[in-house]
């Protein structure tokens, strides 16, 4: 044991009812942190390239860092990595909420699970333990049923539950995975993953308190961050609102995907925009442990249909997947939909994008409504938005279909339908406009995962018209200019390449960015300051890029082994189209400044022309193993 980390990992093989555990000692932490740094490196351990997501040889890898559970606001998130349903590459996504800390205070560093249960199982873990139950009387129920119910039969209290319901029981490919009730792994399909392998749930007892070197070092860093985190309008308007207000932002700035990406305007929008919600449901603030910010906004409403606030939860992402993207501004329709999704673990952002994609194909006479079960998949239409999510969850008509998400839907319809697909690798983008914000273009494209607007810091941060402390805090990643929002040139691929980097360090980390440089709290020296204040390391940021650096090419690697190549680092087509409506009317990205932004940045990460690390990249890494 060491400050931070107890030293113990547990590896539950399902397919032999079986748990051993692994103490990889201190050396290991330290390279690997944890989060998906740390769940890549097991994933590249035991995972064979070209494995199935569904296959009893594929783990999922639960795992915090040594930092989670430090009394710091945004250190309360941990990571869950596997295959992906989607892409068949790598997937990692992360979650906030207390589940992670839980686990931690439960005397395990990560979970490691492989195999497939014969039945439905879930894990038990108190005590630095982990105990295999029969879940067979708990399949098909929601997390908040299924924990209600496991708290009477362990007779105890305070308990903390990661799991899957309907969504991911069914081997919907963007299944999601839900921690506590809605916090949620939402990306990449990772509930499917679960759901393969008869895994129900981890249900978590936190008995012990981890030890930090220096706790006095990090109550002051707490303190600091209270006292002025209201000061950036970022982390104030998240304070205020959560993420629910940016839906009416970004369409009064002509960002907002609209109509599956056809137009960044949406005339609809002040219906489902966080400020009008609130006039009419019932609203609840609430957060993640030890973090004043509060950015979650949980709704409720009796009419004119109930709607179920222990699991609505209201962000953008969700709001604008299914109300602009499918172009419904009924805010009633949107939240329930939005719980619907959290009862039955789906992503509420590739449902939407999917769902888009649908009505696209519809309205262009490319599916007729005898293909979509006799529903007028036409944007706007939100009489079909409930009936099609009952549908992909059970798998029934066009939710068959439809529940393998859209790149995979496209292929099965042809007819050219794969020009209305909005996604990467398989993943649906986020709603993030790249026509917009010029370099979510190139990381959306290289990014591992897929699509993902958690990877790298946004063009708006050290824009023209960015506050000069965003520029203060990003000079010590060595970014110290202004950049047009629309350029896609070298500095701007540097731009992108180092904040990579830097998110995935706080990946590793498993750091909440809400929290973090340059547009809220924490800035980079504190983050560095408190990872030494938890282990006693004397680290350094250089240290810490290094962790973020040695997970991408991770990842990389095992993309590359797995045939998720330099052909997937592509755009979608609708990005080479112009938008329509608003201020950025008629903006496109060209292929020839996207290619030229690709290899650009290849270059930059010390890979070959096909987008292969190098081997000399992968020794300085530390990473010769993988050659």
């Amino acid at each position: 044991m060491g400050y931070g980390f107890w030293d113990r990992i547990a590896h539950v093989d399902l397919s032999n009812m079986a748990v051993e555990y692994e103490s990889p000692g201190e050396a290991f932490f330290r390279k690997y942190i944890g989060g998906g740094c740390l769940g890549s490196y097991y994933v590249l351990k035991y995972v064979k390239p070209g494995t199935d997501a569904y296959s009893p040889e594929n783990v999922i890898v639960f795992a915090p860092s040594v930092v989670t559970g430090a009394p710091l606001p945004g250190f309360a998130r941990h990571s869950a990595v596997s295959v992906s349903p989607l892409t068949g590459g790598i997937a990692d996504s992360e979650a906030g909420g207390f589940w992670g800390v839980a686990l931690k205070s439960a005397g395990l560093d990560a979970i490691v699970v492989k195999g497939r249960a014969s039945k439905p199982v879930y894990l038990w873990v108190k005590d630095g333990n982990v105990e295999i139950k029969d879940a067979s009387h708990l399949w098909g129920k929601h997390n908040a049923d299924v924990l209600r119910e496991v708290e009477k039969e362990l007779g105890e209290r305070g308990l903390r539950i990661l799991g899957i319901g309907p969504g991911g029981e069914n081997l919907v490919r963007f299944a999601s995975i839900a921690c506590d009730i809605h916090d949620m792994h939402g990306r990449c399909g990772l509930g499917a993953v679960m759901g393969s392998k008869k895994l129900k749930a981890i249900v978590v007892k936190g008995t012990r308190k981890p030890q930090f070197k220096d706790e006095g070092k990090l109550v002051k860093i707490a303190k600091d961050f209270a006292s002025r985190f209201k000061s950036y309008p970022g982390q104030l308007r998240l304070h205020q609102w959560g993420t629910t207000i940016t839906t009416k932002l970004f369409s009064t700035g002509g960002q907002l995907p609209t109509f599956n990406w056809r137009s960044g305007v949406f005339d609809g929008v002040d219906k489902i925009a966080g400020d009008f919600i609130e006039t009419i449901m019932d609203v609840k603030k609430t957060g993640c442990y030890a973090c004043p910010v509060r950015c979650k906004r949980l709704v409720g409403a009796r009419e004119p249909f109930e709607i179920d606030q222990e699991y609505t939860s209201l962000e953008y992402e969700s709001m604008a997947a299914l109300g602009s993207y499918i172009g419904v501004d009924d805010p009633y329709i949107v939240s329930k939909a939005i719980e619907l999704c959290n009862k039955y673990t789906i992503d509420t952002i590739s449902l939407g994008g999917t769902i888009a994609f649908a009505m696209d194909c519809y309205e262009n006479g490319i599916l007729t409504e005898e293909e979509t079960d006799g529903l007028e998949l036409r944007f706007g239409n939100k009489d079909v938005v409930i009936p099609l999510i009952e549908k992909i969850v059970k798998k029934e008509g066009i939710g068959r279909l439809l529940a393998e998400g859209s790149r995979r839907a496209a292929q099965a319809i042809g007819r050219n339908a794969e020009r209305y697909a909005v996604e990467c690798k398989g993943v649906e983008y986020p709603a993030h406009e790249p026509r917009v914000k010029r370099s979510l273009a190139l990381v959306y494209s290289v990014c591992p995962i897929g699509a993902d607007h958690m990877a790298s810091e946004h063009d708006p941060s050290i824009g023209p018209d960015a506050p000069d402390v965003n520029l203060e805090r990003i000079a010590i990643l060595g970014i110290n200019e202004r950049l047009p929002w629309f350029d896609l040139d070298g500095r701007k691929v540097r731009f992108a390449y180092y904040t990579m980097i830097a998110y995935s360090m706080l990946n590793s980390l498993d750091i909440c960015m809400f929290c973090m440089a340059p547009t809220r709290g924490l800035n980079y020296s504190e983050v560095v300051e408190a990872v030494s204040a938890v282990t006693g390391w004397e680290v350094s940021l250089w240290e810490l890029m290094k962790v973020g650096e040695r997970r991408l090419n991770m990842m990389r690697v095992f993309n590359v082994r797995s045939g998720v190549d330099s052909k997937e680092d592509r755009l979608a087509e609708k990005m080479y189209m112009p938008l329509r409506g608003g201020i950025h009317e008629g903006r496109f990205v060209t292929r020839e400044e996207f290619e030229e932004a690709k290899r650009i940045y290849y270059l930059m990460s010390g890979w070959d022309e096909e987008g292969v690390p190098q081997p000399w990249k992968l020794i300085e890494l530390g990473l010769d193993w993988l050659l």
